[in-house]
C-alpha cells in the first residue's frame, strides 16, 4: 500500500492522567505519533501502558489534558463534544474486542446502526448495510442475530459496521482477542484487505503474530512511546 504525504493522524505532545488517590496518574506523557495515510499500524504494550487511552484519544473519545491530535489535518483543539462527535461519525470506524452488537438484532440492522446519528436521513440504509456485510463476506447472514453467527461472524459484522459510514480511518482495539487463531487469521486478512483498499489501520494488540502483519509496531511503556520500528526491515527486533 503507497502512502500519501498527509498524515491520517498526528499528535504532539500529548499528555493525559487520571484521578488516582491524591496524586493524579500520569497515563501518557508527552507522545508525539504520525501516521500516514494508508498505513497499517499496531500499537502494543503491556496492561496499563496507556495504550487504550492513546487509541481513545486519537479516536476523539477523549480530549487530552495537553497537546494536540489532529485527524486529517483537523485539528481537534478546541472542538466541542458535538464537533468532536462529528469528526468521528465522519472519518471514524471503530472495532471492539467484544464486537459491541445488539443481541436481538439482525445483522443488516446492526451494520445500519451508525446511519442514525447521520444529519440527514439516509434513504439507501438497507442497500448500504448490504454492501458492507458483502464486502466481508456475510451477504448470506444479513437476517441472522449474534446468536445466530460464530464470533468469527460477529467481528465481520462489527466490522461492516464500522464501514458503513464509509470512514478513511479504522481504529480496532482487540479485534482478534476474543477469537481462535484460525478466526484471527481471517479477520487479519480482511484487514489487511480494507487497507490495499486505501483505509488507515490502527490496531491495539497483545499478540506479536498479529502485530507483525503491519507496516509498524509502536510498543508504549509507562506513558511513553518506547520503540516504534518498520515491520519490514525490523522483523526480528519487534519486541522491545
Amino acid at each position: 500500500m503507497s502512502h500519501t504525504e498527509i498524515p491520517a493522524i498526528s499528535c504532539k505532545q500529548l499528555s493525559h492522567s487520571f484521578p488516582m488517590g491524591e496524586e493524579p496518574f500520569q497515563v501518557l506523557k508527552d507522545i508525539d505519533l504520525t501516521i500516514r495515510t494508508g498505513e497499517m499500524v499496531a500499537i502494543m504494550g503491556p496492561s496499563g501502558s496507556g495504550k487504550s487511552t492513546l487509541m481513545n484519544l486519537i479516536g476523539c473519545l477523549m480530549t487530552p489534558e495537553q497537546g494536540e491530535v489532529c485527524l486529517l489535518e483537523n485539528s481537534t483543539r478546541g472542538m466541542d463534544r458535538a464537533q468532536l462527535a462529528c469528526l468521528r461519525r465522519d472519518h471514524i470506524g471503530f472495532v471492539f474486542q467484544q464486537f459491541n452488537l445488539l443481541a436481538r438484532t439482525s445483522a443488516l440492522d446492526n451494520v445500519k446502526m451508525p446511519l442514525m446519528y447521520a444529519d440527514n436521513v439516509v434513504k439507501d440504509g438497507d442497500e448500504r448495510a448490504r454492501r458492507c456485510l458483502e464486502s466481508v463476506n456475510l451477504a448470506d447472514r444479513q437476517n441472522h442475530t449474534p446468536s445466530q453467527l460464530s464470533g468469527g461472524q460477529q467481528q465481520r459484522v462489527a466490522i461492516a459496521r464500522a464501514l458503513i459510514n464509509e470512514p478513511s480511518i479504522l481504529l480496532a482495539d482487540e479485534p482478534t482477542g476474543a477469537l481462535d487463531s484460525k478466526t484471527s487469521e481471517d479477520i487479519m486478512a480482511l484487514f489487511r484487505d480494507l487497507n490495499r483498499q486505501g483505509k488507515t489501520v490502527v490496531l491495539v494488540t497483545h499478540e506479536l503474530d498479529v502485530a507483525q502483519q503491519c507496516d509498524r509496531i509502536i510498543f508504549v511503556r509507562d506513558g511513553v512511546i518506547q520503540s516504534d520500528k518498520s515491520v519490514i526491515s525490523h522483523r526480528e527486533e519487534v519486541t522491545p
